[in-house]
């Protein structure tokens, strides 16, 4: 019966802390976007809602390696 309970506990706290991080990154990365055309340092705001969104999302790791590629390219 505990066990149970742990294990319900442990899978919704996992799930609510994945939501957390998707809605805060997702917000940041979406200001950023929204800097390139508005008034902003979406050059940092951007890689920042990425770094958010890595700590549980492979693919935002993936995008966020890209653009540091990207950028040691363009500073040689």
């Amino acid at each position: 019966m505990f066990g149970e309970i742990h294990r319900f506990a442990v899978t919704t706290y996992r799930q609510a802390k994945r939501l957390v991080i998707l809605l805060v990154g997702g917000t940041v990365l979406a200001i950023g976007v929204a800097m390139i055309l508005l008034p902003g340092p979406a050059v940092v705001v951007i890689p920042l809602g990425l770094a958010i969104l890595a700590v549980e999302f492979a693919w935002a790791r993936r995008w966020l390696v890209r653009m540091r590629e990207k950028a040691q390219l363009l500073r040689s």
